[in-house]
């Protein structure tokens, strides 16, 4: 049985022939800016005669394979003795005479790309010419060859003999896959309420190559709801892969847990965790001084193709700790490990910001791999706020006024354009005299040029100087000024808005993703399926304009799996207000020690400030109460955290009542079942700080015909209350109370966004 492979040239040829150290994150972010503008510069000497931009596609057996290869081609044009020439461009930002003969990389694409032509058109002969464009002079160097018919065809076989046993390795995995999913069953007795529609719901969602959003209250069991229909999907070939993408740490555990158990049921499938690079990476983790001296990341190329054929090979689930042992036993960056198994891999366990942000999404995945992947975006209430940060970029003028100083004397190009962009923060400092914030909804194009210009300088200096500790400032504000340019490309005057803010003698300037809707919505369209699912998806209009939805995706709500009599509430009537704060403190932290001193247990305090908490906690401590304490600091490690949620274990000898914010590292994604916790008490309605940036989104709502109040504080505030509220009940065994502290949630819409089990 014949085997198709369908794959593109550039990751073939890169699989065989990449080799060499990672580079300089510097150098590849220059190489995606100025890659279209390179191009076009070359492509316009082409003359009428040549062809840009071509399409090719080729099938060529091997044994049991078929492969399927295309490509495009930059440029083809024939010269006066008819030989074609085939030319592949590359911008660089290394010297003529450090570009030697070329990449072996280089050549190999271009070859592919003659050794088609020459198949299609009958050719005897081709030229084969990389041209380097160098960024910042702009500097062409041409190398070529001349290729036989018969010497491409040779380079072609040679190429897929030495990409064949990868080949082979994932068409037998994709094989025993699809026949593991087969016969995979639910992996639990029974479903809970509610969850077989949920299943349903997204299987037939993904077949009809739409989008959800369901709202699952706690106890549904979402990310099993999801994974479960998503891995059918996969096995009846509605979909090829799909990607778990979380905003928190503890739920992209819930999926490995989850996968997990599948796999125990005779799930067969590829599975990989993606974690962050400054947790996971062995650079600075055993002392190195970063990637410049870094053992995992030099030579990198040349053994990773062995790296991921062994795992693959051996592994099928790969979080961190199977990551980080073929990462030692190979020698290569755990990180990088990572990521390149992710593009092979059936499922993928990451952040937010591998889909979504502009800045560190997967680029290597190609279209094709999109159309056919199934996105699962857990908790997507963050993906609202998540998404403004993503599609935001803000420069602040100290940076620029540092280094003209300190490269006065280093690299003078480098401090003079430094200097032309401080004078421009200064400029900008006038325009807004004595005001506090000027803003416009035009992007800030006058700059842009000039951060162009500073890009180039800096990658020189960058180049001569490598990457040390006596460069950081600049690193830093290098990759500022790339993610700045980066948001430039991307702006849309519907849905951000640029801002000059002055503290003293600071300027920051800002381009502010107000809604992120457009941004999400044209990065889902790529893909097959995207299931928004969170147990706050309320109200729904809300989430569906904030994240995009198009007429045809579906909704879906699934009522509580539990009885109201699990649940007390009391709601008490006392204002949080923040010019009433400091007249009700008393009130509140008597309140709260006659409830831990009545009922014993373990208690979790929300609350809408760190400042808040601590005033509450002062007064708290001062009656005395008969309760251990915890207090949430405002940057935890992860042991601390630890800690902290170990402390709530079900037989304590004394109450405990632990300190928190909402919407902080507690009030989501934090599982404390059985009598682990007996209270949750919420203080205040959760509405965000008033500023500048949260008055913008109320004047744009506004203006666009809805609630702007409600859209910039009030439905963002109650959605932290309803996840903290949510640590509570967990199974269907736990009871508890639920004290929620303000008269406004008496009132509507605050009281109409509370969930029906929450209401008497």
């Amino acid at each position: 049985m014949t085997t198709i492979i369908d794959i593109p040239v550039r990751p073939l040829v890169e699989y065989v022939y990449r080799s060499g150290s990672i580079e300089s994150g510097f150098r590849v972010a220059q190489t995606m800016q100025e890659g279209t503008r390179i191009h076009k510069q070359v492509q316009e000497g082409y003359g009428e005669e040549g062809e840009k931009e071509v399409h090719l596609r080729i099938e060529i057996p091997l044994r049991d394979l078929l492969f399927r290869i295309e490509g495009r081609c930059d440029g083809l044009w024939t010269d006066e003795a008819g030989l074609l020439t085939v030319d592949e461009i590359k911008s660089t930002s290394i010297t003529a005479e450090d570009i030697g003969d070329g990449r072996e990389v280089h050549w190999a694409q271009a070859q592919m790309y003659g050794h088609i032509l020459a198949e299609q058109r009958e050719l005897e002969q081709v030229r084969i010419q990389l041209t380097y464009v160098h960024k910042s002079s702009g500097k062409e160097t041409k190398l070529e060859r001349i290729r036989t018919r018969q010497e491409l065809q040779r380079f072609a076989m040679d190429t897929l003999e030495q990409y064949a046993p990868y080949a082979e390795m994932l068409a037998e995995h994709r094989r025993r896959r699809n026949a593991s999913i087969e016969g995979l069953p639910f992996p639990f007795a029974g479903y809970r309420s509610g969850q077989r529609q949920f299943a349903g719901a997204v299987y037939k969602t993904i077949g009809e190559q739409v989008n959800l959003f369901a709202e699952a209250p706690t106890g549904t069991g979402k990310t099993i709801s999801t994974l479960f229909p998503a891995i059918k999907s996969i096995g009846n070939e509605r979909a090829e892969r799909l990607m778990y993408i979380t905003a928190k740490t503890v739920t992209r555990a819930n999926a490995e847990d989850a996968l997990q158990r599948m796999q125990q049921n005779g799930l067969h499938l590829h599975g990989v965790t993606i974690t962050a690079k400054d947790k996971v990476c062995f650079c600075t983790a055993e002392g190195g001084s970063g990637r410049e001296d870094c053992a995992y990341t030099n030579g990198y190329y040349d053994r990773i193709n062995e790296a991921i054929l062994d795992m693959l090979t051996h592994e099928t689930l790969m979080n961190r700790d199977v990551i980080e042992r073929y990462a030692q036993k190979h020698t290569v960056c755990p990180f990088e490990l990572s990521l390149d198994a992710s593009y092979a891999s059936d499922a993928v366990i990451c952040d937010y910001n591998y889909v979504f942000d502009p800045r560190v999404s997967l680029k290597r995945m190609t279209d094709d791999q999109r159309k056919s992947t199934v996105l699962l975006v857990d908790e997507a209430h963050n993906l609202v706020d998540r998404g403004r940060n993503m599609f935001s970029a803000q420069l602040n003028k100290a940076a620029f006024l540092d280094l003209k100083r300190d490269y006065q004397h280093r690299s003078e190009p480098l401090s003079k354009i430094a200097g032309a962009i401080n004078a421009y923060f200064i400029r900008l400092r006038k325009q807004i005299g004595e005001e506090q914030m000027i803003s416009r909804s035009e992007a800030p194009e006058d700059i842009f040029k000039l951060l162009e210009e500073f890009t180039i300088r800096a990658e020189t200096t960058l180049l001569e100087q490598g990457d040390s500790g006596e460069t950081e400032q600049l690193l830093e504000t290098y990759f500022a000024v790339q993610a700045f340019l980066r948001i430039g490309r991307l702006y849309d005057m519907e849905s951000h808005i640029t801002y000059v803010e002055q503290d003293g003698s600071e300027v920051i300037l800002r381009m502010f993703c107000i809604d992120p809707s457009l941004q999400l919505r044209q990065t889902a369209k790529g893909y097959r399926s995207v299931i928004h699912f969170s147990a706050t998806l309320s109200p729904i209009r809300y989430y569906r304009d904030m994240l995009g939805a198009a007429e045809d995706d579906y909704n879906i709500s699934i009522p509580s799996p539990f009885s109201k009599e699990q649940l007390e509430v009391r709601i008490v009537p006392l204002s949080t207000r923040y010019r009433d704060r400091e007249r009700t403190r008393q009130e509140l932290a008597e309140l709260l020690a006659q409830l831990v001193n009545e009922r014993q247990g373990n208690y979790l305090a929300f609350f809408p400030s760190y400042q808040y908490m601590r005033d509450v906690l002062e007064a708290f401590e001062a009656l005395e109460p008969d309760t251990d304490i915890l207090v949430q600091q405002s940057s935890m490690a992860e042991e601390e955290r630890d800690r902290f949620l170990e402390a709530f274990q079900p037989h304590n000898e004394r109450t405990l009542t632990g300190f928190a914010v909402m919407g902080g590292i507690f009030s989501e994604g934090v599982d404390l079942a059985g009598d682990r916790l007996t209270g949750v008490i919420i203080v205040g309605v959760g509405l965000p700080q008033i500023g500048p940036e949260r008055e913008l989104i109320r004047e744009h709502f506004s203006r666009g015909g809805h609630s702007g109040y409600n859209y910039a504080y009030v439905y963002p505030g109650m959605n932290k209350v309803l996840q903290a509220g949510g640590r509570l009940i967990r199974t269907e065994q736990d009871h508890g109370l639920l004290m929620l502290v303000d008269d406004r949630f008496l009132q509507n819409p605050y009281a109409q966004l509370l969930p029906p089990e929450w209401k008497d």
